[in-house]
């Protein structure tokens, strides 16, 4: 019980968990943004996988990577427009809408990358961003790259947007009674698809965090998933930034320490471990969830001039 509490007390840990919650954040942030909007983007599993690729291939063509960062936020703006004219103007189910996104965004990227990429070997490889150590108490500690504070920044910018600044407000408005932001003068699908557009760029800087912070090379499916997750971080952070932030980083944490168990405990199957952070971020999901409240009109298609 010793050496497994002993790893709480090591840097590596918490540099992983670091790294493994930045493109949960930016998944999260951007998917939040969508939602208090009033649309449900289930596009993000899709447009992470788009920002992946397209982050890799810029970089690998001889764009810098913060180049590479915009290119890829610009490609998920575009899927997000494009979730924008079938769920906004069209007026149609946005979990329909959502679904096929992620359908085409990932079937767009696999195509490409086979494309771009003829060698049956190993994909080419980038030079990734490299960590920043930043002394916490004199003692260089904390060691992630720039993106990973960056996420945090942008959290605290999204919470100050959202419940601050008149934008927000007209924003949170669209989501909650888009009848009442139209009788002020302000425009409701204006408002659903910048909110689109800038979430799904969010969204895809998540996925260009793997391929050019946490790995340095495009893999097909290395999504696997943290798209779906941070849509649960959302209602677990109750639709607040802040506790989307501690619910990624909880996660993280998770998974992260069961990758030690496993070494330090080969005669349990690998699979128990693996199970266990989903299990454990369910649990903690679970009260938070039932408290939740979400934007009133969320899912909702919204025709103007009706009641």
């Amino acid at each position: 019980m010793s050496a497994s509490f002993d790893i709480l007390l090591t840097a590596t840990i918490w540099a992983a968990v670091l790294r493994i919650a930045t493109p949960l954040v930016f998944g999260m942030l951007g998917e939040l943004l969508c939602e208090r909007a009033g649309i449900v983007n289930l596009g993000i599993e899709g447009i992470m996988t788009v920002g992946a690729l397209a982050a890799w291939l810029a970089a690998h063509a001889g764009c810098g990577l913060w180049t590479a960062w915009l290119i890829a936020a610009l490609c998920g703006a575009v899927f997000g427009l494009l979730h924008g004219v079938f769920s906004i103007t069209l007026a149609q189910s946005q979990h329909v809408t959502g679904l096929g996104i992620t359908l085409l965004a990932s079937g767009l990227a696999s195509f490409v990358y086979s494309v771009s990429v003829t060698s049956n070997g190993s994909p080419p490889t980038i030079q990734p961003f490299a960590p920043l150590i930043l002394p916490v108490l004199g003692a260089p500690f904390l060691s992630a790259t720039a993106p990973t504070y960056l996420a945090f920044a942008l959290t605290a910018v999204l919470a100050y947007l959202l419940w601050l600044t008149p934008l927000g407000l007209a924003l949170r408005l669209a989501g909650e009674n888009p009848q009442a932001a139209q009788a002020q003068g302000l425009s409701v699908a204006w408002l659903r698809y910048g909110a689109l557009a800038a979430g799904s760029a969010l969204m895809a800087l998540g996925g260009a965090f793997l391929t050019t912070a946490a790995f340095n090379s495009f893999v097909i499916n290395m999504v696997q998933g943290r798209g779906w997750m941070a849509l649960a971080l959302v209602v677990f952070g109750a639709w607040r930034p802040g506790l989307g932030l501690l619910g990624a980083l909880l996660y993280a944490l998770f998974d992260a320490y069961q990758l030690r168990l496993q070494a330090l405990f080969p005669g349990i199957p690998y699979q128990v471990f693996l199970m266990a952070p989903y299990l454990l971020a369910i649990v903690a999901m679970i009260p938070m969830a039932r408290r939740a409240i979400g934007p009133q009109a969320l899912m909702r298609p919204f025709v103007k001039g009706e009641r």
